[in-house]
């Protein structure tokens, strides 16, 4: 009886998993630096989570922005006595 339950089930199609957060953050970074190439870039976009990609999104602009004030600091430091 086991043996005619498996013939009549259908295989399991072979869906691309969704990314974690983790490589959504990674791809974000590549976008940033506009370096993925466009199979990479459609991969990506047929297998994002929305929600990580809008978090991923925000703390790479927050890091970025953070970056850019330290850098601010530093330099204005660095040329006043």
């Amino acid at each position: 009886m086991t043996e005619n339950r498996k013939e009549t089930e259908q295989p399991q199609q072979d869906e691309p998993r969704n990314y974690s957060f983790l490589q959504t953050i990674r791809a974000v970074a590549w976008g940033m630096l506009g370096v993925r190439k466009g199979k990479g870039h459609s991969e990506d976009f047929s297998r994002l989570n929305p929600l990580h990609l809008i978090l991923a999104g925000l703390l790479a602009t927050l890091v970025f922005v953070l970056v850019l004030i330290a850098a601010a600091r530093w330099f204005i430091g660095y040329f006043t006595p």
